[in-house]
């Protein structure tokens, strides 16, 4: 019988999901260059919006904000803005995923706060985590349900929030590298236009 372990609940650290999945970190820039090349330019209505997004967020965080509520006024926005939301994507929340390590007898099972799919190429993951955690805490968890895609020779992209700081994941060939992190605090800019701008990146590169 297999160990079933919840990623929820595993605790789960990067050095873990490194030596469970034999996955490799890069910090080779060439790696991840969607993030910060050629990237898509915002209307002035997408960049109101991005600032209404923030001035929300930041409105409502005085509160003991939860984890539905920053996909409430954070994530499902941007998605929305990004173009998640219409033909060819499509959105799927609280997806359920397993993965088994092989040779070891464990199975991972878990959910995904959200997963945009396009002719079952993922595109980005969103896993979010409320303000009181550090955002990064949340990388773990996304990667292992990154190995679960079924595109192994495409690469795949999540992003990690906690409403807070953004920061975005690229995994390809058992190799993985990040973004820059982003705040939703940055002044004089609002760094959500970047966040906009990756996630309509990512977005075109999977409808090519």
């Amino acid at each position: 019988m297999p160990t079933i372990l919840s990623i929820t609940e595993a605790n789960l650290s990067i050095s873990d999901v490194e030596n469970q999945f034999g996955l490799v970190h890069t910090s080779d820039v060439n790696f991840f260059i969607e993030w910060f090349t050629d990237l898509p330019l915002l209307t002035q209505t997408e960049i109101a919006d991005c600032d209404r997004i923030k001035r929300s967020y930041l409105y409502n965080r005085s509160e003991d904000i939860k984890e539905n509520a920053i996909n409430l006024l954070v994530v499902s926005p941007l998605l929305y803005l990004a173009g998640f939301f219409e033909p060819p994507y499509k959105i799927r929340a609280e997806e359920a995923i397993e993965i088994a390590v092989e040779d070891e007898g464990i199975v991972y099972r878990g959910r995904i706060d959200a997963l945009v799919v396009q002719r079952d190429i993922w595109i980005v993951l969103i896993e979010s985590k409320r303000p009181k955690f550090n955002f990064f805490e949340a990388v773990p968890q996304a990667l292992a349900y990154m190995m679960s895609s079924p595109n192994t020779d495409r690469p795949s992209y999540a992003l990690t929030t906690n409403g807070d700081g953004f920061i975005f994941i690229k995994c390809q060939d058992k190799k993985y590298g990040f973004s820059s992190d982003f705040s939703m605090f940055s002044q004089p800019q609002n760094h959500l236009y970047q966040v906009l701008q990756i996630l309509k990146q990512l977005g075109n590169l999977a409808s090519i």
